[in-house]
């Protein structure tokens, strides 16, 4: 793949496989960066809101921007470039791709939905609270239950691997999975 490429968005709830995915399909690329969005909101040391709590708005706008800048510095560079994380459609989506775009990228995005008990189950063995919290992680998937018109972004996964969703993300058209 190319400069030219889209960025590409994998998101979904937490257990999806988004990270995984995101490295295997990376790892199929002469030049690629995977970016991991989630960790851009442990970067900060003071003053951390949960990002799934309304109150995080601003904080949460403020790290999707720089996800954007550094995607977009990659994806200048000649990169592959993916980013991975919880990208919930009510709140980042939108913000991240008008970011991306403003940069003058593409932007192509793959929405991972497992069914919530596979989510249940990947997340649960994870050191990592309040991600492994069943609460937590059904108030996630359920922002991913009913997307609309996003719904041909979605890749049902409850019985792939890693390296079968990113063959099934390899095999769609680029224009297939890009957003508007």
């Amino acid at each position: 793949m190319a400069g030219n490429d889209p960025v590409l968005i994998i998101t979904g709830p937490p257990g999806a496989g988004k990270t995984t995915t995101a490295r295997a399909l990376a790892n199929r690329q002469d030049r690629a960066v995977h970016l991991e969005s989630d960790r851009f909101f442990h970067f900060i040391e003071a003053g951390y809101i949960e990002p799934w709590k309304p109150e995080s708005h601003e904080q949460n706008t403020v790290v999707m921007s720089i996800v954007a800048q550094a995607a977009a510095a990659y994806a200048d560079a000649g990169y592959f470039t993916i980013i991975d994380g919880i990208v919930s459609p009510r709140w980042f989506l939108e913000p991240l791709r008008d970011r991306l775009q403003g940069f003058g990228h593409a932007v192509a995005c793959a929405v991972l939905r497992p069914s919530l008990p596979v989510c249940l189950d990947r997340a649960a063995g994870r050191p990592s609270r309040p991600l492994a919290d069943p609460a937590v992680i059904e108030q996630l998937w359920r922002d991913f239950a009913e997307l609309g018109h996003l719904e041909r972004h979605v890749i049902e996964g409850d019985g792939c691997s890693a390296e079968e969703t990113a063959d099934a993300l390899a095999r769609r058209p680029a224009d297939a999975l890009l957003l508007a």
